[in-house]
This record gives structure tokens, C-alpha cells and sequence, in this order.
């Protein structure tokens, strides 16, 4: 029985994270790490994770970009494996997640749905094929309580492309005041925010006479927190080293 922390656990992905571990055999939730405690919830549940005694097996980390360094001290002073879904993370933070893989296992993805990661995999595939004639945008659409802008998957489906192109691209975000023409080597993000919108990003490739469209559409929350079960299973017993999406697939 795999013993799981939640960190972010009353936030929208850390209710989802619940209701399926509950429908599990194999994971059980040993506690709950949130700002905000739930009284009403059975959960055992602490503010902050030097507050926690409780010892898991891994941690689930759904939460804020600014808590991750806090987390990640907990988890190398625990040896508690530790896997961050949390978005939005600064250059200073993923140097801090490099570091901690030296001694504990450290799973990061911007994205933990399968499909997006999969998406990743058939951008890498095209986007050298067209890179010399067609222009490249990202088009992303979230709910109205989302925080960042542009989101973390934008971006990695933006790096993704910029990896795989010979000329590496200028990311321009939205195109308000700009008044000369679209560059081949700009790769225009877009964000779009309403209502309840789960999330959906499409990747567009404008060519002279032909349109690509690649596109991922979010129908629940759900396929984040049954990547994240999948990337626990998996993590649990590897070795200390720095893991992603791409090592499940």
C-alpha cells in the first residue's frame, strides 16, 4: 500500500486526488498539507509541511509555485520521494528541483495528462518538416479562477517546439501594439480566460495554403490526478535522479 502526502490537498486537483485515491486498493492518503485546512474533512491535515509528522511513502504536490522550495526541503530532510505538478515554477525552483534529485527521486511535468505528453511527442515529429514555411502559434483556453498566463503546459508545448526547430524562435505573447509583420521566427502565446473551461491548447501551424491544428482538450481534472497516481506508482521505487512524463511513456 502505497503511503501518499498530499501536498495542496483542498485546492481543486487535491479534492480530485482524493475521490480517486479513495476508489483505490493499491495508495491510501497517509496526510494533507494545505494553507487552508478543511475542518469539515476526515482528512489528517497540516498547514505546512515542517508542521507534518507523518511519514509517506511519496508526495503529490499540487499547489503553489511559491510553496515548492519549503516542500522540497521537507521531502530532502524526510528522503521522501516527491512529485511537483505544480505550474508556473522560476528558474530558481527548478534549480532547486535539479539539486534535490541528487538525493531523492524528483518527478517534474508542467502537465501530467498523458495525452499532452503524447502531443509533445507528435510535435517533435513535425515541427522540423515545417519549420523553414509555417508559422507557429499557441492558443490556450483555462477557467476563470486560473492564476497563470500563459500556462505552464503553453510553455512546454512552446519549448517543445522551440526544441525541435533548427532556428530557435522569439516567443511573443499576444500581439497588442505590434505593427510589423509576423515573423517566421516569432512563435506567437495566446491565452484565453472564461468561465469553467477545464483547459484546451492547440498548437497551430500556418503555412502558405495549409493549416495544421493540433489540439489537446482537457475534459476533467481528472487526467491530471491520474497521471499524478501514475507517475507515484512509478516513483516510489526508482533511484535519486530528475524523472518526467516522458519516462512513462
Amino acid at each position: 500500500m502505497i503511503q501518499i502526502i498530499l501536498h495542496g490537498c483542498n485546492g481543486r486537483m487535491g479534492k480530485a486526488l482524493q475521490q480517486m485515491i479513495a476508489q483505490r486498493d493499491d495508495m491510501q492518503i497517509a496526510a494533507g498539507i494545505d494553507s487552508y485546512l478543511d475542518r469539515k474533512s476526515p482528512l489528517r491535515q497540516y498547514q505546512s509541511p515542517k508542521d507534518c509528522p507523518v511519514k509517506g511513502d511519496v508526495v503529490i504536490d499540487f499547489s503553489n509555485h511559491k510553496a515548492v522550495p519549503q516542500l522540497l526541503s521537507y521531502c530532502l530532510h524526510t528522503q521522501t520521494p516527491v512529485i511537483i505538478a505544480t505550474t508556473a515554477l522560476t528558474e530558481e525552483c527548478k534549480e532547486l528541483l535539479l539539486e534535490a534529485s541528487a538525493k531523492i527521486p524528483v518527478f517534474y511535468s508542467a502537465n501530467m495528462s498523458l495525452g499532452i505528453n503524447v502531443l509533445m511527442k507528435a510535435i517533435r515529429d513535425i515541427t522540423p518538416a515545417l519549420e523553414d514555411q509555417f508559422h507557429v502559434e499557441i492558443i490556450e483556453k483555462h477557467h476563470s479562477q486560473k492564476k497563470d498566463s500563459p500556462s505552464g503546459t503553453a510553455i512546454l508545448l512552446a519549448d517543445t517546439v522551440n526544441q525541435s526547430c533548427r532556428t530557435k524562435k522569439q516567443y511573443l505573447y499576444g500581439r497588442h501594439g505590434k505593427e510589423d509583420q509576423c515573423s517566421i521566427n516569432e512563435l506567437g502565446i495566446h491565452a484565453v480566460r472564461g468561465g469553467t473551461i477545464p483547459g484546451e491548447h492547440t498548437v497551430l501551424y500556418a503555412g502558405p495554403d495549409e493549416i495544421i491544428q493540433l489540439t489537446h482538450t482537457a475534459l476533467s481534472r481528472n487526467i491530471f490526478a491520474a497521471g499524478a497516481l501514475k507517475a507515484a506508482a512509478f516513483l516510489v521505487s526508482q533511484k535519486p535522479g530528475l524523472y518526467s512524463m516522458q519516462d512513462l511513456i
